[in-house]
């Protein structure tokens, strides 16, 4: 099984200024053909920008209080945003971390087409996403 870190989630209310200033400050630059994979219909629909350094993302999301009551998932990725990290192996993951008792949330294909996604907390209560891509 391969993990490899792909992008870090930014939650907020000003997804216009933040998606700015990551393109005019870093040089960072627009990925908005990923906005054409998003399932919106199922629990966030909010707004999101997508950047990137040409090898590492930063998914800029509207700040939505109400996921958990919307999907009937215990873990919010976009309360406080999230890391992500894309595996080959999302079944050899998951089983990793019911060996080791850490609770997550089986989100499926929620938000991006083909991405199964998964979120737990880390021993500090940040939330860590991964997720595999099935074509």
């Amino acid at each position: 099984m391969k993990l490899k870190l792909h992008h870090m989630n930014f939650a907020t209310e000003k997804v216009g200024e933040m998606d700015e200033f990551y393109r005019g400050i870093l040089d960072m630059e627009s990925e908005a053909a990923l906005g054409d994979g998003r399932i919106k219909e199922q629990g966030y629909g909010g707004d999101v920008a997508f950047v990137s350094d040409g090898d590492i993302q930063i998914h800029i999301a509207e700040k939505d209080m109400k996921i958990g009551f919307k999907t009937g998932q215990a873990v919010n990725p976009v309360d406080r945003g999230h890391i992500a990290f894309r595996t080959d192996d999302i079944a050899s993951f998951k089983k990793r971390l019911e060996e080791k008792g850490i609770p997550y949330s089986n989100f499926g294909a929620w938000a991006m087409k083909g991405w199964e996604q998964i979120f737990f907390y880390d021993p500090d209560g940040n939330v860590v996403e991964v997720h595999q891509v099935h074509e």
